[in-house]
């Protein structure tokens, strides 16, 4: 995500950070690029003026002008700037005390409203151990609230529906009191959307708004569609008072736009964002560690959560002995490629990862999942035995191996060899040894 802008502005603070010092034409050609590079991300004009002038002053404020290698503190002001920018800290919805948690989802058709309810159930679902319910209050779209029971029941959520004939204002009350009755702890509400702002849009969110009095009034938006998104969070600012919003689609957003304008133009923070098609991407927006991952840093915070919500203790554990042990099998290693898979899009877990996120000649990588999925069949192909003990693997074993998968012989052998490779660095490395590996990356390049 935000490939393009990325990249700008890691080339521009480059320069940066490769003089010894700086002088106020440095800063002022800095500037003069990064504004660059917002404008063409399609931020907001006025917000582009606004962070370049602070950037500029902070810079002159803590003395960065005429200082030896003032290049990190450069880099660490437009950091916190666009944190700030972006709303500063992540935050979450407050909980009602009295339950349920009312939620009520607004935004435009074609934002992704409903699938949003289903991945915000399952977000609060597993994230808080809560119990959700969905209301289905979308009559109008065709198959709405089908939809919303078919991702429901994926996200583990009851959906309360009245079919697409009744009012959308008392099938919210209703569900309102059948939450409380059935001791749910949220109820999220997805509301009708138009494909624009409209008097009666607004007027229908305002019945509904009344009629359950929502604790939290959540705006749906697009990424994709850039400055659009945020004219139409504009909108809804004048006439709903919406408490954060969800942002969908952010893998898809190369420049960036939307998400670092909306905050300053509404004064309502991005809450959650939908990173994915699938329901369990769906995350909590944090403006801090995005900043960081826009100017390559990486987002380790991120990863560990993530590697956290996929991993198991006791495997965990007996990974930890295989490895130290040098028992590392290609069925271990099949686990592991399927619970990183998990993690997301591997651009994207490597993106992560301030080495890989940071280095010049990998910014865009496209890792080829295909490649991944050739690894999985090949493996699969393979027999227990084969996969415990590769060194099994030749002649004809390779050429069966090679037909199962639907792959080459010539693939085959580079999985063993790679993986050999492999385990011969785990085994030094567990010996206390300190590999060679200059000349494991001459033998994996052969």
């Amino acid at each position: 995500m935000f490939d393009a802008l990325s990249e700008k502005l890691q080339e521009t603070l480059a320069g940066v950070r490769e003089r010894g010092t700086l002088t106020e034409a440095d800063v002022d050609a800095a500037m003069r690029e990064i504004r660059l590079a917002l404008l063409e991300a399609d931020v907001n004009f006025k917000v582009v003026k606004q962070f370049t002038s602070t950037v500029k002053e902070r810079c002159r404020g803590e003395e960065v002008i005429g200082h030896l290698n003032p290049g990190q503190q450069v880099v660490k002001i437009v950091n916190e700037e666009l944190a700030t920018l972006m709303g500063g800290s992540g935050r979450d919805i407050a909980f009602s005390p009295r339950p349920p948690t009312v939620v009520l989802l607004a935004g435009l058709q074609g934002s992704g409203k409903t699938t949003a309810a289903a991945k915000l159930a399952r977000h609060l679902r597993v994230e808080h151990d809560s119990s959700v319910a969905l209301a289905a209050c979308d009559v109008y779209r065709p198959a709405a609230v089908e939809q919303l029971v078919t991702m429901g029941g994926r996200a583990k959520a009851d959906v309360y529906e009245q079919g697409t004939d009744a009012d959308p204002v008392e099938i919210a009350r209703w569900a309102r009191e059948r939450a409380q009755r059935e001791g749910k702890d949220v109820l999220i509400v997805d509301t009708s959307g138009r494909l624009h702002v409209d008097e009666e849009l607004m007027r229908e969110l305002a019945d509904v708004r009344a009629a359950i009095k929502p604790h939290a009034i959540l705006l749906v938006v697009d990424a994709m569609t850039g400055q659009d998104a945020v004219n139409v969070a504009e909108q809804f600012a004048e006439t709903v008072a919406f408490d954060g919003v969800v942002m969908t689609k952010l893998d898809g957003d190369a420049r960036g736009g939307a998400a670092l304008s909306v905050k300053a133009v509404t004064g309502k923070p991005i809450l959650y964002a939908s990173t994915g098609e699938k329901l369990d991407q769906f995350e909590r927006f944090h403006p801090d560690r995005m900043a960081q991952r826009i100017l390559g840093m990486g987002d380790v915070l991120t990863f560990i959560e993530k590697a956290e919500s996929i991993s198991d203790e006791r495997q965990a554990a007996e990974l930890e002995r295989k490895l130290r042990k040098a028992e590392f099998t290609l069925e271990d290693f099949l686990s592991q490629l399927k619970q990183v898979r998990r993690m997301g899009p591997l651009s994207s877990v490597l993106g992560m990862i301030p080495g890989f996120a940071a280095a010049k000649e990998l910014r865009g990588m496209k890792v080829d999942e295909r490649e991944i999925d050739r690894v999985e069949a090949i493996i699969l192909s393979m027999t227990p035995e084969e996969r415990r003990r590769p060194e099994l693997i030749k002649g004809s074993r390779r050429l069966r191996i090679a037909r199962g998968s639907g792959t080459s012989v010539q693939a085959v052998n580079q999985l063993v060899k790679q993986f050999g490779q492999m385990r011969k660095l785990m085994r030094q490395l567990g010996q206390g040894k300190m590999p060679d590996l200059g000349a494991l990356m001459r033998q994996a390049g052969r």
